[in-house]
Protein backbone atom coordinates (compact mmCIF):
# COMPACT_ATOMS: atom_id res chain seq x y z
CA UNK A 1 0.00 0.00 0.00
CA UNK A 2 2.52 2.60 1.15
CA UNK A 3 4.58 1.73 -2.34
CA UNK A 4 2.07 3.16 -4.44
CA UNK A 5 2.11 6.37 -3.51
CA UNK A 6 3.45 8.88 -5.93
CA UNK A 7 3.97 12.66 -6.36
CA UNK A 8 2.14 14.41 -8.79
CA UNK A 9 5.08 15.61 -11.04
CA UNK A 10 3.33 16.89 -13.98
CA UNK A 11 1.11 19.25 -11.43
CA UNK A 12 4.52 20.92 -10.73
CA UNK A 13 5.91 21.10 -14.01
CA UNK A 14 2.79 22.55 -15.48
CA UNK A 15 2.67 25.14 -12.44
CA UNK A 16 6.77 25.96 -13.42
CA UNK A 17 5.72 25.88 -17.11
CA UNK A 18 2.80 28.98 -15.84
CA UNK A 19 5.70 30.41 -14.47
CA UNK A 20 7.65 30.91 -17.43
CA UNK A 21 5.10 31.65 -19.06
CA UNK A 22 3.95 34.85 -17.09
CA UNK A 23 8.23 36.07 -17.22
CA UNK A 24 7.48 35.74 -21.02
CA UNK A 25 4.35 37.97 -20.96
CA UNK A 26 6.07 40.71 -18.68
CA UNK A 27 9.08 40.56 -20.74
CA UNK A 28 6.95 41.47 -24.07
CA UNK A 29 5.71 43.88 -22.44
CA UNK A 30 9.13 45.89 -21.86
CA UNK A 31 10.33 48.55 -24.74
CA UNK A 32 13.55 47.31 -25.77
CA UNK A 33 13.20 50.11 -28.58
CA UNK A 34 11.48 48.08 -31.32
CA UNK A 35 7.46 48.48 -31.89
CA UNK A 36 5.39 45.41 -31.17
CA UNK A 37 2.44 44.80 -30.57
CA UNK A 38 2.12 42.92 -27.63
CA UNK A 39 3.76 46.25 -25.29
CA UNK A 40 0.21 47.11 -24.93
CA UNK A 41 -1.21 43.64 -23.70
CA UNK A 42 -0.65 45.34 -19.93
CA UNK A 43 -2.64 48.73 -20.71
CA UNK A 44 -5.97 49.04 -19.06
CA UNK A 45 -8.86 51.48 -20.59
CA UNK A 46 -11.45 52.74 -18.36
CA UNK A 47 -14.73 51.61 -20.99
CA UNK A 48 -18.23 52.04 -20.54
CA UNK A 49 -17.32 51.59 -16.47
CA UNK A 50 -14.75 49.43 -16.25
CA UNK A 51 -11.36 48.49 -16.84
CA UNK A 52 -10.70 46.79 -20.13
CA UNK A 53 -7.41 45.50 -22.52
CA UNK A 54 -6.53 47.74 -25.10
CA UNK A 55 -7.28 45.61 -27.58
CA UNK A 56 -10.68 45.39 -27.10
CA UNK A 57 -11.57 48.79 -27.73
CA UNK A 58 -8.99 49.02 -30.85
CA UNK A 59 -7.16 47.19 -33.05
CA UNK A 60 -2.77 47.56 -32.61
CA UNK A 61 -1.04 47.60 -35.47
CA UNK A 62 2.55 47.98 -36.08
CA UNK A 63 3.03 49.46 -39.55
CA UNK A 64 6.58 50.56 -39.32
CA UNK A 65 9.51 49.30 -36.96
CA UNK A 66 9.41 52.03 -34.38
CA UNK A 67 5.61 52.81 -34.77
CA UNK A 68 2.48 51.52 -33.18
CA UNK A 69 -1.08 52.28 -33.98
CA UNK A 70 -3.93 51.94 -32.31
CA UNK A 71 -7.28 51.88 -34.00
CA UNK A 72 -10.09 52.48 -31.78
CA UNK A 73 -13.49 51.53 -32.68
CA UNK A 74 -15.45 54.04 -30.72
CA UNK A 75 -14.69 57.72 -31.78
CA UNK A 76 -16.03 58.29 -27.84
CA UNK A 77 -13.53 56.41 -26.54
CA UNK A 78 -10.65 58.26 -28.47
CA UNK A 79 -9.67 59.90 -25.41
CA UNK A 80 -9.82 57.40 -22.48
CA UNK A 81 -7.47 55.20 -24.80
CA UNK A 82 -4.63 58.06 -25.34
CA UNK A 83 -5.11 59.14 -21.31
CA UNK A 84 -4.55 55.02 -20.50
CA UNK A 85 -1.44 54.94 -23.02
CA UNK A 86 -0.22 58.27 -21.38
CA UNK A 87 -0.63 56.63 -17.38
CA UNK A 88 1.06 53.33 -18.46
CA UNK A 89 4.48 54.35 -17.60
CA UNK A 90 5.60 52.93 -20.70
CA UNK A 91 7.59 56.35 -21.81
CA UNK A 92 5.72 56.69 -25.11
CA UNK A 93 3.89 59.94 -26.12
CA UNK A 94 0.48 58.98 -28.19
CA UNK A 95 -0.55 61.55 -31.07
CA UNK A 96 -3.74 61.80 -32.24
CA UNK A 97 -4.74 61.23 -35.69
CA UNK A 98 -9.04 60.89 -35.70
CA UNK A 99 -9.65 57.75 -34.37
CA UNK A 100 -6.08 56.52 -35.15
CA UNK A 101 -3.63 56.82 -32.08
CA UNK A 102 0.43 56.71 -33.69
CA UNK A 103 2.92 55.93 -30.65
CA UNK A 104 6.32 56.50 -32.07
CA UNK A 105 9.00 54.36 -30.64
CA UNK A 106 11.91 56.57 -29.38
CA UNK A 107 15.41 55.28 -29.55
CA UNK A 108 16.18 53.87 -25.61
CA UNK A 109 19.58 56.09 -24.21
CA UNK A 110 21.73 54.21 -22.38
CA UNK A 111 20.35 55.46 -18.90
CA UNK A 112 16.96 54.10 -20.04
CA UNK A 113 18.42 50.77 -21.42
CA UNK A 114 19.93 50.09 -17.91
CA UNK A 115 16.81 50.92 -15.87
CA UNK A 116 14.71 48.39 -18.14
CA UNK A 117 17.44 45.77 -17.56
CA UNK A 118 16.89 46.21 -14.28
CA UNK A 119 13.00 46.18 -14.61
CA UNK A 120 13.32 42.46 -16.22
CA UNK A 121 16.05 41.71 -13.55
CA UNK A 122 12.86 42.07 -11.09
CA UNK A 123 10.36 40.40 -13.34
CA UNK A 124 12.76 37.20 -13.85
CA UNK A 125 13.14 37.36 -10.07
CA UNK A 126 9.33 37.08 -9.25
CA UNK A 127 9.11 33.91 -11.69
CA UNK A 128 11.97 32.66 -9.51
CA UNK A 129 10.43 32.86 -6.19
CA UNK A 130 6.83 31.69 -7.91
CA UNK A 131 9.41 28.28 -8.78
CA UNK A 132 10.90 28.16 -5.53
CA UNK A 133 7.59 28.08 -3.98
CA UNK A 134 5.94 25.49 -6.48
CA UNK A 135 8.91 23.32 -5.50
CA UNK A 136 8.22 24.00 -1.68
CA UNK A 137 4.10 22.81 -2.11
CA UNK A 138 5.98 19.51 -4.16
CA UNK A 139 8.44 18.88 -1.27
CA UNK A 140 5.30 19.45 1.34
CA UNK A 141 3.82 16.72 -0.50
CA UNK A 142 6.54 14.22 0.14
CA UNK A 143 6.96 14.91 3.47
CA UNK A 144 3.17 14.17 3.93
CA UNK A 145 3.77 11.24 2.18
CA UNK A 146 6.09 10.11 3.92
CA UNK A 147 4.42 10.68 6.56
CA UNK A 148 1.63 8.25 5.29
CA UNK A 149 4.32 5.34 4.61
CA UNK A 150 6.30 6.15 1.98
CA UNK A 151 10.25 4.60 2.22
CA UNK A 152 12.60 6.77 2.87
CA UNK A 153 14.18 5.38 -0.55
CA UNK A 154 11.26 6.56 -2.41
CA UNK A 155 11.59 10.45 -0.61
CA UNK A 156 15.12 10.92 -2.03
CA UNK A 157 14.18 9.91 -5.08
CA UNK A 158 11.14 11.79 -5.33
CA UNK A 159 12.71 14.98 -4.02
CA UNK A 160 15.62 14.65 -6.15
CA UNK A 161 12.84 14.95 -9.17
CA UNK A 162 10.99 17.98 -8.04
CA UNK A 163 15.03 19.65 -7.65
CA UNK A 164 15.61 18.65 -10.92
CA UNK A 165 12.57 20.08 -12.29
CA UNK A 166 13.33 22.97 -10.31
CA UNK A 167 16.48 23.72 -11.28
CA UNK A 168 15.77 22.71 -15.07
CA UNK A 169 12.87 25.61 -14.92
CA UNK A 170 15.24 28.20 -13.20
CA UNK A 171 17.97 27.68 -15.63
CA UNK A 172 15.07 28.98 -18.69
CA UNK A 173 14.71 31.89 -16.30
CA UNK A 174 17.71 32.75 -16.84
CA UNK A 175 18.10 32.10 -20.02
CA UNK A 176 15.28 33.99 -20.80
CA UNK A 177 16.84 36.95 -18.47
CA UNK A 178 20.26 37.04 -20.74
CA UNK A 179 18.03 36.86 -23.63
CA UNK A 180 16.17 39.69 -22.93
CA UNK A 181 18.52 41.93 -21.53
CA UNK A 182 20.84 41.71 -24.78
CA UNK A 183 17.75 42.88 -26.75
CA UNK A 184 17.71 45.91 -24.58
CA UNK A 185 20.94 45.97 -24.32
CA UNK A 186 21.20 46.20 -28.11
CA UNK A 187 21.58 49.92 -29.75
Amino acid sequence: MADDIEIDTDDLERRMDGAINSLRTEFASLRTGRASASMLEPVMVEAYGQKTPINQVGTVNVPEPRMVTVNVWDKSMVNAVEKAIRESGLGINPQLNGTIIMLPIPELNEERRRDLTKVAAQYSESARVSIRNIRRDGMDQIKKAKADGMSEDDQKLWEGEVQELTDRFIKQVDDALEVKQAEIMQV
